[in-house]
């Protein structure tokens, strides 16, 4: 285990789709994280900036483009990239500075400015890349792989059609709730199954938008937290960031194929669930001790895939969870409290940070009408693309 790392402040510019730079979005964000700790952005001894491809040059170096945004002060930079997850590899970023005595406070941002429609690779020629192999080869967009999914939980353990639709109505209910939520607006069974077909069985409903947004956390060492006034902080305790063992036997695109368990028996968790575990362990809770969870819903049975993958039910119960209420808000494990992605939509390099800003709020019984009753555990988890893992637990 480690020691705690303290959450000064939180912040988010709303998701949308707005046509502006992301410049702009994350250094709103920022401002009102360092406004929400109490400080300013002189006092700041390090940022860390998750970046965004779809930037040009200033999103590969998105530490030092925010960082001469809000004005030049001399302070470390840092800037990550490890698709969806990299909001959780820039906590970790900056949770590893300020536990090794590099920075007393951190500041970690990130935003983006989305596509319409469904992502794709960045431009050029590259066959030895997967993910744009995926693309040109396969023809397998993310929507494509997310009804490949949906279709596997349903062979695999009964799911359906309507269990997927019955995640849409919990949590554009749940986003209905949140200000900074892109979609406002609660959405019945009925209306999913009438919207268009996607990717089958999957229905535009379904699948989560592309989006615009930013968040940012301002981080700092506990006793940094109590020097400022702070005794009773929301803290994060972990933070994983595992990579899958082979053989990995489910195809995960933009991997193209699954490694051979001819001769190698599978291991005993999969990626996903190896995410999770490594977030427990540090921690030292297990899933029976969460309130709530913040999860990557790309699509609704993705997010069912997630109850299974982090321990909150059996394999192929996930479906039975929902049907019984146990993870909408009032039941006993609320997920996706936010809204989730069905109500946000993408914007990659803020999103996990935005989960943990979710983790914050929830944590300080300050998200007023979608606030988890005795909020004391939350775990925030997604998944980049190439195997990055992203767990975050957050306690108070």
């Amino acid at each position: 285990m480690t020691d705690d790392v303290a959450v000064l402040g939180a912040g988010m510019h709303p998701w949308g789709k707005w046509g502006r730079n992301f410049v702009e979005y994350g250094v709103a964000a920022a401002r009102v994280a360092l406004a929400d700790a109490g400080l300013e952005w002189r006092d700041i001894g390090s940022i860390v900036g998750a970046d965004t491809v779809r930037g040009g040059y200033p999103g590969y170096v998105a530490g030092a483009t925010f960082a001469k945004a809000l004005g030049w002060q001399g302070a470390r930079v840092a800037s990550v990239y490890a698709a969806c997850a990299s909001g959780a590899q820039a906590v970790n970023t900056a949770r590893a500075q300020i536990l090794s005595g590099l920075a007393d406070v951190v500041l970690v941002v990130g935003a983006d400015a989305a596509p319409k429609g469904f992502f794709r690779p960045a431009g050029g020629d590259r066959p030895d890349d997967p993910d744009w192999l995926r693309f040109r080869v396969l023809g397998a967009t993310n929507p494509t792989y997310f009804g490949l999914y949906a279709r596997r939980r349903m062979a695999v353990h009964g799911d359906t059609p309507e269990d997927f639709a019955q995640v849409k109505v919990k949590n554009s209910a749940l986003g209905a709730l949140n200000p900074n939520a892109r979609y406002r607006k609660a959405v019945t069974a009925d209306e999913v199954a009438a919207s268009a077909v996607v990717a089958d069985p999957l229905r535009l409903l379904d699948i989560c938008a592309t989006s615009d947004g930013g968040a940012a956390l301002v981080l700092s060492g506990m006793d940094f937290a109590r020097r400022h006034g702070v005794a009773d902080p929301v803290r994060i305790r972990a933070v994983s960031t595992v990579t899958p063992r082979y053989p990995n036997t489910v195809l995960d695109l933009p991997g193209l194929a699954t490694d051979s368990a001819a001769a190698v028996q599978p291991a005993a968790q999969t990626f996903r669930e190896s995410i999770a575990r490594a977030a427990y362990e540090e921690a030292g809770v297990g899933p029976e001790d969460l309130s709530f969870a913040e999860v990557y819903d790309l699509s609704t049975a993705l997010e069912l895939q997630w109850y299974e993958d982090l321990g909150l039910c059996g394999e192929g119960e996930a479906a039975k969870l929902l049907r019984e209420g146990t993870t909408t808000l009032g039941g006993r494990i609320p997920v996706n409290a936010s809204g989730g992605l069905a109500s946000f939509g993408e914007a990659v390099p803020a999103q996990a940070i935005a989960q943990v800003c979710e983790l914050t709020w929830q944590l300080r019984e300050a998200a007023g009408d979608r606030q988890v009753a005795g909020a004391r555990v939350g775990i925030a988890a997604n998944q980049g693309l190439f195997g990055h893992g992203s767990a975050v637990v957050a306690v108070r």
